[in-house]
């Protein structure tokens, strides 16, 4: 097993995930700014758990809430999720399904969001969310298209996360060396039938299944 073999998995992979959690990063800090709103955020379904995860944060809590989760089906962001249909909401205290204990716990009541599902293929993979715009800005079917793009976007970017992660999860699941050995084996394979060499990450998905 080449010392430049084991280099690339390491790279690849374990340099993946804080690759895609940056582009992340980036979609909120730009959403919030385009939109003058006080914070914004890209939730991501755990369906092991069954849970939301706050993956990026721009604005309000943003140092605190990377990692917090909470039941998929609770408030906004929850019913976005199930939904898949895309909400925008002027003031969430009158409306039933906000959750103002979940909002409390995060030491930030927003008064109005708009939140979009992340759709990629047949899955819905999280939700962003747009917090408190300027009170003097009216809703326009623009914005919502424009939030549309961010969560194309955002959506992609959950994808090549979660693929990172199983890809992760398999080298400590099968160790190292094993996975090293199945990886050289696709790419020889894929080698002789006289195909481009495949992505790293997505050689290690295709291992996963």
């Amino acid at each position: 097993m080449s010392d430049e073999l084991r280099s690339a998995v390491a790279a690849g992979v374990l340099g993946a995930e804080k690759n895609y959690r940056e582009l992340l990063q980036s979609i909120v800090e730009v959403a919030r700014a385009i939109f003058r709103a006080k914070a914004s955020s890209i939730f991501l379904l755990d369906e092991e758990s069954d849970e939301l995860v706050f993956e990026a944060v721009a604005g309000e809590g943003s140092e605190s809430l990377i990692g917090r989760r909470f039941p998929s089906s609770t408030g906004i962001a929850g019913f976005v999720l199930v939904s898949r249909q895309p909400l925008v909401i002027e003031d969430v205290l009158e409306d039933p399904r906000f959750s103002r204990e979940t909002a409390e716990s995060t030491g930030f009541v927003p008064k109005g969001l708009m939140a979009v599902p992340l759709l990629h293929e047949e899955s819905a993979l999280g939700v962003l969310e747009v917090l408190d715009r300027p009170s003097d800005a009216r809703f326009t079917l623009q914005e919502m298209d424009l939030l549309g793009l961010f969560a194309s976007q955002a959506a992609i970017a959950l994808d090549l996360l979660q693929r990172a992660r199983r890809a992760q999860a398999t080298l400590a699941d099968e160790g190292e060396l094993a996975v090293l050995a199945r990886l050289a084996q696709k790419l020889e394979e894929r080698r002789e039938e006289g195909g481009d060499a495949l992505a790293l990450l997505t050689v290690l998905e295709r291992l996963v299944q």
